[in-house]
């Protein structure tokens, strides 16, 4: 089974899942590894070997087709959705309850159930009677000594850029996300491109101060001459839709910007459309996100010479309360503790559990129950699997799983799924992923500016204002409209009350969230709520129906080797 859009690398795109699944099935049989090195595009595949006893799984790059799996007694169970493969009955795990609230999602390779696991991306699983065995089939390596040609490097860029979105627009009726940014401009102004007529483009807006970027969505509208639509999502959208989003993944999801791109994809797919277009991963290929910049300040700080910073900053800063009194001294030891902290675990610094602290957040049973350094000794792993020797690479090696693989994704394949429309990631094709690999480190980050070569090399390309502006995507004013709306108030208060008999948050600190802290920061405490509220709609769902969908799962009778 091929599932997906691929193609060979050789060939391009040609000949359909289905058949390609047939041309190499022997391939895929005898080198897995080897086969997969020469597909192209999104897909999943699920082969069985009959003659050596064996079942193989893999997926893209980045995961986006999704394959989940369980072994028990040599017997595998294999769907797209974990709550096909874990049934009616299935545990959780309170360890994936603990990473979701960590993470706002459950990083592959772990689900919410107990025994069920996700296909990490770019992965193989091989099983048999002995057990599974899952490594990379893709590890990209970043080619860091590459020469500095501007113009040779700007041209492939734009052409790849252009061929990318050709080939994902091709044969449908095909729309873009235009959110005013960087990325989803420049998808929209080559699907003009490429069609050689005016493209539709899809906007969101909100009714809130700081929150709306409809006025760059319609600059590079303008520009480009597109046929703009623009929704403006309402608190009663989120009473209608958060139910429906929640129960419609197969495991707690808390990216807040799923609802604004649910409706989105529904206004699409009313037009008439079968197709989005979306920007996801020009941030993670070329170094578009603050982060970034952020930590490279905070690298400066292991130039200093050792001596220095241990026997003069250090005790200065951090060892003198007096100093701590005085501002400009209390921000140095600020830089100095945080700069101090290696990466990735510097990022645990601004999450929101380590700000709030365990304790305070979770009843104390569940969190005895719980390995709370799971969630750090998994950033460590990935952050040290990076083939890569600059910082600013292994960010965005770090960020193509976190960000991408694990959460921002999974955001829009679950929306457009559940809005019955496809979707596409022009500027996650192999060939613009592969060009990346090969842009020197500077030219993603120069001194602090991010995405350098990206702005550049499409100048002329891109109004000045977008290229000027700083991101933002499609955030949503949740906290302050909890604040005001009633109707959106009672569907928070109902998931809180909900949580609070579940034995995993404690009820006095939810009590403090929604009385005491949201009042205080609406944009922050807001994002905590959020995830809650989607958790425990989840829950609900999954207890209403028991699963989340009545598709079985494909069940591989117990596996023997030919020895047994």
């Amino acid at each position: 089974m091929l599932r997906g859009e691929p193609y060979l690398a050789e060939a391009g795109r040609g000949e359909s899942a289905g058949s390609l699944a047939g041309t190499l099935a022997a391939s895929l049989r005898a080198k897995p590894e080897a086969t997969l090195r020469t597909l192209r595009g999104r897909f999943a595949a699920f082969w069985v070997d009959l003659r050596a006893m064996t079942v193989g799984l893999a997926c893209d790059r980045f995961g986006t087709y999704s394959l989940c799996y369980s072994y028990r007694d040599g017997r595998m169970r294999i769907a797209e959705r974990a709550d096909i493969v874990a049934g009616p009955d299935a545990q959780m795990d309170p360890q994936s309850i603990f990473n979701y609230l960590h993470f706002h999602c459950i990083p592959s390779p772990r689900t919410i159930f107990c025994d069920v696991f996700r296909l990490e991306q770019g992965s193989i699983l091989s099983g048999d009677s002995r057990g599974c065995r899952s490594v990379f089939w893709w590890k990209p390596e970043f080619r860091e000594d590459t020469p500095a040609d501007f113009d040779g490097l700007r041209d492939e860029f734009r052409s790849i850029i252009r061929s990318s979105v050709e080939r994902a627009a091709s044969g449908q009726r095909t729309a873009a996300y235009l959110s005013g940014g960087t990325d989803s401009s420049t998808v929209l102004g080559m699907l003009r491109d490429v069609t050689g007529g005016a493209p539709r483009g899809y906007s969101i807006g909100f009714d809130a101060q700081g929150y709306d970027e409809m006025e760059y969505a319609k600059i590079a509208a303008r520009h480009f001459g597109a046929d703009h639509r623009a929704y403006y999502v309402t608190p009663r959208d989120l009473v209608d839709g958060i139910p429906t989003v929640a129960c419609h993944y197969d495991q707690p999801f808390g990216n807040s910007s799923a609802l604004p791109a649910y409706y989105l994809a529904k206004l699409a797919k009313a037009d008439g459309y079968e197709r989005l277009l979306a920007g996801d991963g020009g941030d993670e290929l070329f170094g578009g996100n603050s982060r970034y910049a952020k930590q490279r300040v905070f690298g400066w700080y292991d130039a200093i010479p050792p001596f220095v910073r241990a026997s003069i900053m250090e005790p200065l800063l951090l060892g003198s309360s007096a100093a701590r009194r005085l501002p400009p001294l209390r921000k140095a030891a600020s830089y100095v503790e945080q700069a101090r902290v290696p990466m990735p675990e510097r990022l645990e610094m601004y999450n929101l559990l380590t700000q709030l602290t365990l304790a305070r957040v979770f009843d104390p049973d569940f969190l005895q129950g719980v390995d709370s350094h799971v969630p750090v000794r998994e950033q460590r792993i990935c952050w040290d699997r990076a083939l890569a020797q600059s910082q600013i690479n292994r960010n965005l090696a770090f960020d193509w799983k976190f960000t991408l693989a694990d959460n921002d994704l999974p955001k829009v394949t679950g929306t457009t799924a559940l809005a019955g429309i496809e979707v596409s990631f022009p500027l996650l094709s192999d060939e613009l992923v592969d060009f990346s690999l090969k842009v020197p480190p500077h030219y993603k980050l120069r001194g602090l500016k991010l995405r350098w070569f990206f702005k550049e090399a499409l100048r002329g390309f891109l109004p000045d204002e977008i290229l000027t502006k700083k991101k933002h995507g499609f955030g949503l004013p949740f906290g302050h409209w909890v604040m005001k709306d009633a109707d959106l108030g009672a569907i928070v208060d109902r998931s809180l009350q909900g949580m609070s008999g579940r034995g995993i948050v404690r009820p006095d600190f939810l009590r403090e969230l929604r009385r005491d802290l949201l009042p205080q920061a609406p944009g922050y405490y807001g994002e905590m709520i959020w995830i809650l509220m989607m958790l425990e709609q989840w829950l609900e769902g999954r207890a209403r129906s028991g699963s989340a969908s009545t598709s079985e799962p494909a069940i591989i009778p117990p596996i023997r080797t030919a020895a047994a």
